[in-house]
């Protein structure tokens, strides 16, 4: 697991305040929820893992595996489409 690690967002990267993702090097277009959008762009201003999974426990009725889990999984998706790097 990478909970520990910092990411980086790359410059190519741009996201929309409805959450539309471009990634300018490729072309592709993603969408993200609201969710996802407020961990994206965390992870764009240079929030670390941890930090994310705290705010996202304090702001939402939800247990700290799911939080876990889901951010973990997210991330995953992130790396394997080069939406962020591991520092």
């Amino acid at each position: 697991m990478e909970t520990t690690s910092n990411f980086v967002v790359p410059e190519s990267v741009a996201v929309s305040d409805s959450g539309f993702l471009f990634l300018a090097s490729t072309g592709e277009t993603f969408t993200l929820n609201l969710i996802a959008k407020a961990v994206f762009t965390k992870l764009k201003e240079g929030v670390t893992i941890p930090a994310i999974k705290k705010e996202l426990l304090d702001e939402y009725d939800v247990d700290s595996q799911t939080v876990d889990r889901d951010v973990e999984d997210f991330l995953n998706q992130l790396k394997h489409h080069k939406l962020v790097i591991a520092k």
